[in-house]
C-alpha cells in the first residue's frame, strides 16, 4: 500500500521553517553589518535588497517544486548546454557586457539589477546533469564491476571537465572547489567500490602534504611550477598560515575575524555594537558579525540551524525510492556543506580565505537565489516520493 497524498500535502514544512530562521538571522545580520561599510556603500539598504532577494527565492522554489524532478532529467543536457555557454560568454565577450572584481572575471553586469554571476547557477546544472550521468550509468550496469565503475568516472570527468577549466580561467578556485565537493558527493554514493575510492583519498592526502611541505620548504618552486607564477595565490596562504606576522596585507582579514570573534566573547556586545572593521563584513565575513555582537551562543545557534538544515536534508534523500531523486539531494547537501563548513572556517583562520559567501546568511543575489533553487530541488524530491506501508 502506497501513501497517496499529493506533493502539495508532502511539503517539508520543517524544512521551510528551518529557512525562515535563517531568512531572520540573515536580515539581522546584514542590518547591523552596515554601519561598518564604506561610505560609498552607506546609501545601499543591504538588509532590505536581501529580503527582496528572499522574497525572489521563495517564488524560485514555488516555481521549482511545480515542476516534476523526472523533467530536470529530460532537460538536462539543454540546460549544460545553456550554463556552460554563459561561462564561455566571460572569456569572449567585450568588457562592457563582464565584470571582473577583485582580478576575476566571473560576473555579467546587469545595470540596475547589479551582477550576475554564472557559475552560481551552473552549481545547480552540474549537479542536474551529474545525478542524470550516475542514474543513467547504474540502470545501464546494474553490475557494477570495477571496469563499469572507471567507465563512470570517466563520464563524470568529460562532463564536469569543461566547465571546472573556465572555472579555473576565471580564476575562482572558491567555486572549483565547491564543484569538485559536488563531483566527490555524487560519486561517492554511486556505488563505486572503495579499492578505487581509497587510493583517491591517499592521492588528495599525499598531495595536500607535498603542497603543505614545499610552502613551508620551497615556496619558490611552489610558485612557479604549480601556481603558475600567480604570486597572490601564494599571499593568500601567507595570510592564513602566518596571519599575525602578514597583518598588514594578506593577513588583515584573518586577523581582523578573529579579533571580532574572539571579542565576542560568550554573549557577546550586543546587537548593532561593533567595534572591530571587518572587509566585506556583509558578504564574506558574516558569521564574524555575529559572533561579536552575540558571542559564542549566537554562533552556536546559526551553527546549530545549518546542522538542523543538513541533517532534513539527508533526511529526505535516504527517504527518496527514486535513485536520481537522491542524487540530487547528495549534491545539493555536498554544496551547502562544504560552503558552510568553508566560509566559516576560514573565519576562525581553520581554512584559508576562498570568498564563499556563508549561504542563505551572506548578502548576495545570485548565490542566494541558487540555494533556494537548490532547497527547491530538495522539497520537489520529497513531495513525490511515494512511501509504502511497510518500507
Amino acid at each position: 500500500m502506497t501513501n497517496d497524498k499529493s506533493p502539495q500535502q508532502q511539503i517539508d514544512y520543517t524544512l521551510i521553517f528551518i529557512l525562515f530562521l535563517l531568512a531572520i538571522v540573515s536580515s539581522v545580520a546584514i542590518n547591523s553589518a552596515e554601519s561598518t561599510l564604506p561610505a560609498t556603500l552607506q546609501s545601499i539598504n543591504f538588509s532590505m535588497k536581501q529580503i527582496q532577494w528572499y522574497i525572489i527565492g521563495a517564488v524560485s522554489i514555488a516555481v521549482t517544486m511545480l515542476i516534476d524532478y523526472d523533467r530536470f532529467r529530460q532537460l538536462a543536457w539543454y540546460l549544460y548546454g545553456f550554463g556552460f555557454l554563459l561561462l564561455l560568454g566571460l572569456e569572449i565577450l567585450p568588457e562592457g557586457i563582464v565584470q571582473t572584481i577583485k582580478g576575476a572575471t566571473a560576473w555579467y553586469k546587469l545595470g540596475p539589477f547589479g551582477n550576475f554571476q554564472p557559475s552560481e547557477l551552473m552549481k545547480i546544472i552540474i549537479i542536474i546533469v551529474l545525478s542524470k550521468v550516475v542514474a543513467d550509468h547504474r540502470e545501464k550496469y546494474p553490475q557494477n564491476t570495477t571496469t563499469d565503475d572507471f567507465l563512470l568516472i570517466g563520464k563524470v570527468a568529460a562532463v564536469a571537465g569543461p566547465p571546472i577549466l573556465l572555472l579555473i580561467r576565471q580564476p575562482d578556485m572558491g567555486m572549483t572547489m565547491v564543484f569538485c565537493v559536488i563531483i566527490a558527493s555524487l560519486l561517492l554514493i554511486s556505488g563505486i567500490k572503495w579499492r578505487i575510492i581509497l587510493p583517491a583519498v591517499i592521492t588528495f592526502v599525499v598531495g595536500v602534504g607535498t603542497f603543505l611541505i614545499l610552502f613551508f620548504k620551497y615556496p619558490d618552486i611552489l610558485l612557479k611550477y604549480i601556481l603558475g607564477g600567480q604570486s597572490y595565490q601564494l599571499d593568500r596562504f601567507y595570510g592564513w598560515l602566518n596571519p599575525y606576522e602578514y597583518s598588514g596585507e594578506q593577513g588583515f582579514q584573518l586577523v581582523k575575524s578573529l579579533l571580532a570573534i574572539g571579542s565576542g566573547e560568550l554573549k557577546g556586545k550586543g546587537y548593532n555594537n561593533l567595534e572591530v572593521y571587518l572587509p566585506e563584513a556583509h558578504t564574506d565575513f558574516i558569521f564574524a558579525i555575529i559572533s561579536e555582537q552575540f558571542g559564542f551562543i549566537g554562533g552556536s545557534i546559526v551553527v546549530s540551524l545549518f546542522f538542523l538544515l543538513i541533517y532534513r536534508m539527508i533526511h529526505i534523500s535516504l527517504e527518496s525510492n527514486d535513485p536520481f531523486g537522491s542524487y540530487l539531494c547528495t549534491g545539493v547537501i555536498g554544496m551547502i556543506t562544504f560552503q558552510v563548513f568553508q566560509n566559516i572556517g576560514m573565519t576562525i583562520g581553520l581554512l584559508p580565505i576562498t570568498g564563499l559567501p556563508l549561504p542563505f546568511v551572506s548578502y548576495g543575489g545570485s548565490s542566494l537565489a541558487t540555494y533556494m533553487v537548490a532547497i527547491g530541488i530538495v522539497l520537489n524530491v520529497r513531495s513525490r516520493t511515494r512511501k509504502y506501508m511497510f518500507d
